[in-house]
């Protein structure tokens, strides 16, 4: 879904969203002399599920934001945006607590043995052994896959109940394509190795192991500055980034989108352009076109699925907690999936250094009960579950609020990939110069950088290149594998290789 316009006089680009996706794409427009208006729903932040919010001087992420990139092209354009002297290099940490006790992750040999018992140890390393003699042959979902590569009964203590709560069904409903991309490259082997310090921290291929970096870039006052400080570079070359500007309807005609409608306080008027990028949710973006899309389209776009999310922040009258980043909470005992501590991000993201800001974080759907619960109910909840695992206790939290995000993670059910296509091979008739691009956008759950790497080739296309953003990557190590007939960005002929 790509137009090419080279004559930049003549180009100008409507973007729908302001997320990294988003801005990345006004970002390389821009710098290339071409005419650039964004159009962000939500009237106070850029950024999307990027953004840094802030409580009484308190500053948290949605989620932890690392910055770890093996594209020099996305690195490139963090420090762009950024000074030298915004950027901190944090020590990552972070922990599993399960059955009551905190696993070092990634895994340390003794650790995990002392923790688990010699016995439990030991039968977990022979179902692994088992399922690596005789694996399962139709590798279908999340269970399977992990199953084949770490053993059931690994599978069943250190995957299974904190991927259940992510995702609101059972691992054997979510498609082995969440695991393979979120996991990819990390053996139990290689973990072991690592454990031992037998090795680098690489894969089979000598790639680096996302999930076993050591350190990450950071912005000092969190990931929401990178995005502030983008859509004010982008206003300073005199194109447009407008908060409070949601899309209503998107109109085509002869194979092209002709325009968008906005709305903004209350009225709507129409916008348009030469080339058209959306982060829009796919279910959103299909049931606004107009004429409407086929019913097969309609349908397909109402079966893709989101996972809602929302974060309990907890002020604790304390200067350390503890020393992670972020902990995940695998023990079924609790609600809570994962817990950050944003002082061990940054420094800069607390105002008293004598307290503590955590983040805990809860998964649902919009509208179930916990996402209709009263905030001052969920800063119960919080206060109690995270006594309950033994990190504070509820007597130490003097302050709390909470930050809802609608569609955080698009769903990877059994068929989504099938409802994908049925909407792109609609879309690449329809509306030839529109791409998508970015997490909802391509319903992908992908990092920030594979949406801001999608962004820039989708940018790139317009200004005259040729390349395919479906085929960035979605799993933490980009393109360990390049075939001879693609480069590792998705163009069909190895002229030029993106830095990914």
């Amino acid at each position: 879904m790509s137009s090419t316009v080279p004559d930049q006089q003549q180009t100008h680009v409507v973007i729908m969203g302001a997320g990294p996706a988003g801005l990345t794409a006004a970002w390389e427009l821009t710098k290339n002399d071409v005419g650039v208006e964004v159009h962000e729903a939500d009237p106070v932040f850029v950024g999307g599920i990027s953004r840094t919010a802030s409580y009484k001087g308190f500053r948290f992420d949605i989620g932890g934001h690392r910055f770890f990139t093996k594209a020099d092209e996305v690195k490139k354009v963090w420090h762009e945006i950024l000074d030298p002297e915004d950027w901190l290099h944090v020590p990552r940490m972070s922990r599993i607590f399960y059955r009551g006790k905190f696993f070092a992750y990634p895994i340390k040999a003794f650790d995990a043995l002392f923790k688990l018992g010699v016995l439990e140890a030991a039968l977990s390393v022979l179902s692994y052994l088992r399922y690596k003699v005789l694996p399962r042959k139709q590798v279908r979902s999340v269970e399977d896959w992990v199953v084949n590569n770490f053993g059931y009964r690994l599978y069943r203590h250190f995957f299974k109940t904190y991927t259940e709560k992510v995702w609101g069904m059972p691992c054997d409903q979510i498609s082995a394509d969440f695991a393979a991309q979120r996991i990819k490259g990390l053996s139990l082997l290689e973990a072991i190795r690592n454990a031992f310090n037998t090795g680098s921290k690489r894969g089979k291929d000598g790639e680096v192991i996302k999930t076993l970096i050591d350190e990450f870039e950071y912005p000092k006052h969190g990931p929401g500055m990178m995005w502030e400080q983008a859509t004010e570079k982008v206003r300073a070359r005199g194109n447009s980034v407008t908060l409070g500007s949601r899309v209503v309807a998107i109109k085509h005609a002869d194979g092209r989108v002709t325009e968008i409608v906005i709305e903004r306080d209350g009225q709507r008027s129409s916008v348009t352009g030469s080339d058209y990028i959306s982060t829009l949710p796919m279910r959103e973006l299909v049931h606004m076109m107009e004429p409407v899309a086929p019913e097969e389209v309609r349908r397909a776009a109402d079966a893709l699925g989101y996972r809602d999310y929302f974060t309990v922040v907890l002020v604790v009258d304390k200067a350390d907690v503890f020393p992670d980043n972020w902990i995940y909470i695998h023990d079924p005992s609790v609600q809570l999936g994962r817990i950050q501590n944003y002082k061990n991000w940054s420094p800069f993201m607390v105002p008293d250094p004598s307290q503590s800001a955590l983040g805990l974080e809860y998964f649902c759907f919009e509208g179930d009960g916990l996402w209709t619960s009263a905030d001052e109910d969920l800063i119960a909840l919080g206060k109690r579950e995270l006594e309950a695992i033994g990190l504070a206790k509820a007597a130490d939290v003097v302050d709390g609020t909470v930050v809802r995000m609608k569609k955080a993670y698009p769903v990877y059910d059994d068929d989504y990939k099938d409802h994908v296509a049925t909407i792109r091979q609609w879309l690449e008739k329809a509306a030839t110069n529109l791409q998508l691009v970015g997490r909802n956008g391509m319903h992908k759950y992908n990092n920030q950088d594979h949406s801001m790497m999608a962004a820039l080739l989708a940018a790139r296309n317009i200004l005259g290149e040729s390349w395919d953003p479906w085929k960035v990557n979605t799993d933490a190590e980009y393109h360990e594998e390049v075939r001879d007939d693609h480069d590792d960005a998705g163009r069909a002929t190895p002229k030029r290789v993106a830095s990914v």
